[in-house]
């Protein structure tokens, strides 16, 4: 999640919901306690879910593809070799929240969701959204929490709400394996040694991400400084002399047109990373590595991260990292070629 729909958008949605029939389910119920702290009645093993944003969405997939109605933005042609075949077709259903006006809720309850799960950023606004949605359209609406540092508590959570509670166990035990992994890794290297790194994103690079932000917490919990400071958490556009000033050693791209082109951009040059060849192009099928969407895909980045950030370092095989992860929380297997391809090998 990252920024709420315009006010008038949805306004006009909830009066959609307000003329359409309520929707009801069956069956037996249970009771949970989301990340704000409200009680909701939901199915106790929902078999239709609707994921409010893209960080959702991909957190569906990876405990409960079966129960997905949609995506919220359909994938690309490129994607599909990545992911569950009974996903691959799911129509594009648009979002409850994030960025773009892409909801549509007509569509959604012609679709029938017995549940609406978000996964991301949780505040009294994020809140405000869930209980109105919730009381208009008479569907169970469930907020968890996205950080980074949350993820082992917040897949076990959605697990609970999906009813797939083993699933969510093995999951969250990858993930506290990924953060004791990092941590060891960081042991070994001094503050004094990380890299300050700046986080480029669109084809000029000068979108990027504050510290503290939900889209860069990555880099951070990495041990990296991340260079770009604001005073809020989101998105913010900088210009290249900013970057310059701040001379990151290390620039994580998430844009392939950057990645390509900054090394002829004169605005760039002069820069520590570009100077130094330590720009590199984040994987991003089917979901980024780093951000896009900021969801349980950045426990691979992780691993990524570290062999960019540390090559002194880092230990382990991280093609075969890749594959294990793809394998257990994607459900696809890779081959050597595939691998390599997503790599950028």
């Amino acid at each position: 999640m990252k920024h709420l729909i315009p006010a008038a958008l949805k306004a006009a949605a909830l009066l959609v919901l307000a003329a359409l029939p309520a929707a009801a389910f069956d069956g037996p119920t249970q009771t949970v306690t989301d990340a704000t702290g409200r009680s909701v009645e939901i199915p106790a093993d929902p078999a239709r879910v609707f994921a409010a944003g893209p960080p959702a969405a991909t957190l569906l997939y990876a405990l409960k593809p079966q129960a997905m109605l949609g995506w919220v933005r359909a994938p690309k042609q490129a994607d599909l070799p990545y992911l569950l075949p009974l996903t691959q077709a799911l129509p594009e259903l648009g979002r409850l929240t994030g960025k773009g006006d892409t909801l549509n809720l007509e569509v959604l309850l012609a679709a029938r969701p017995d549940l609406i799960v978000d996964y991301g950023t949780v505040n009294a606004t994020y809140r405000d959204l869930a209980e109105r949605v919730q009381d208009q359209a008479q569907l169970p609406y469930v907020l968890i929490d996205g950080s980074l540092d949350a993820m082992p508590a917040s897949i076990r959570a959605m697990a609970g709400v999906l009813g797939v509670a083993e699933r969510g166990e093995a999951l969250a035990a990858y993930a506290e394996d990924s953060f004791a992994k990092a941590d060891a890794l960081l042991a070994t290297v001094p503050a004094a040694q990380r890299p300050k790194v700046y986080l480029a994103r669109g084809p000029e690079g000068l979108e990027t991400a504050g510290r503290g932000s939900i889209n860069a917490e990555i880099i951070e919990r990495m041990g990296a400084v991340n260079v770009a400071q604001s005073e809020g958490k989101g998105l913010l556009t900088v210009s290249a002399e900013q970057v310059q000033a701040w001379a990151p050693d290390v620039i994580i791209t998430i844009d392939r047109d950057f990645a390509a082109s900054v090394g002829n951009m004169p605005e760039w040059q002069g820069i520590p990373a570009v100077a130094q060849g330590r720009v590199y192009l984040a994987p991003s099928r089917p979901f980024g590595f780093i951000d896009s969407p900021p969801s349980v895909n950045r426990l691979i980045g992780l691993k990524w991260l570290a062999q960019k950030l540390y090559p002194a370092q880092a230990k382990g095989d991280l093609a075969a990292e890749v594959a294990g992860f793809y394998a257990l929380f994607y459900g696809v297997t890779l081959d050597d070629a595939a691998v390599s391809a997503l790599l950028g090998d």
